[in-house]
């Protein structure tokens, strides 16, 4: 369980608290534990995840399901708002567009997604976002629009 005191965290210093985190309990309860994502990079504006492909992740069609790759962008895009952010400011999705450039195979191995910056102002912010296969071709790319609740 995460700490009393997470909501006087900026973002930074709570995605950093969750990176460590997952090092110490794997097991700590989330979306990227439910699809063995973890977080490999985060500074302000910029948050690098990363998964390993496994059946699990199979569409109908027996190869990687475009929901992994889109999950990785929500996340990494929207993580990466969350570290522009200070204590007790929120956000959401509000938009997500995502280009599918390849098929992925279920033994395709690492996927790594990072998210960056494009703008945080008042009430919105932006990001854009790529997934990179285990020999760094592009899997997907994206961008989205996050609503930010200030209090």
């Amino acid at each position: 369980m995460p700490p009393a005191d997470t909501a006087a965290m900026s973002g930074l210093e709570f995605l950093r608290w969750a990176q460590k985190k997952q090092q110490e309990q794997p097991t700590f309860p989330s979306i990227g534990r439910l699809l063995g994502m973890e977080i490999d990079e985060t500074e302000e504006g910029r948050v690098v995840m990363s998964l390993n492909t496994k059946p699990d992740h199979a569409n109908p069609l027996g190869t990687v399901h475009g929901g992994i790759a889109a999950t990785l962008l929500d996340s990494v895009m929207g993580c990466a708002v969350h570290t522009t952010l200070p204590p007790r400011v929120g956000y959401t999705t509000l938009e997500l567009k995502v280009n599918y450039i390849r098929t992925v195979p279920l033994d395709a191995g690492k996927l790594t997604a990072q998210g960056t910056v494009i703008h945080t102002g008042r009430r919105t912010a932006t990001a854009e976002g790529k997934v990179l296969d285990a020999q760094h071709k592009l899997v997907a790319h994206a961008t989205t629009t996050c609503m930010i609740f200030r209090p």
